[in-house]
């Protein structure tokens, strides 16, 4: 079988969420970030990069192919 390139995103949380609104909040625990300085690999989605523009200002992202 033909192996599939999939397209990741690594995100790493570089703002604090404390004083944000509580989406802001939300959006960075559905994003697997909860503490500074955490990395998470994710599936590069529509729903993932919508996430991502809601915390672009708290998150780094570098975009990766597998």
């Amino acid at each position: 079988m033909a192996t599939k390139k999939t397209q990741t995103v690594t995100v790493t949380q570089i703002g604090s969420p404390i004083g944000r609104k509580q989406y802001q909040r939300q959006t960075l625990v559905g994003l697997g970030l909860n503490k500074m300085h955490r990395t998470r690999t994710l599936e590069d989605t529509p729903s993932v990069r919508g996430m991502i523009n809601k915390v672009h200002h708290l998150v780094r992202v570098e975009e990766t192919s597998k």
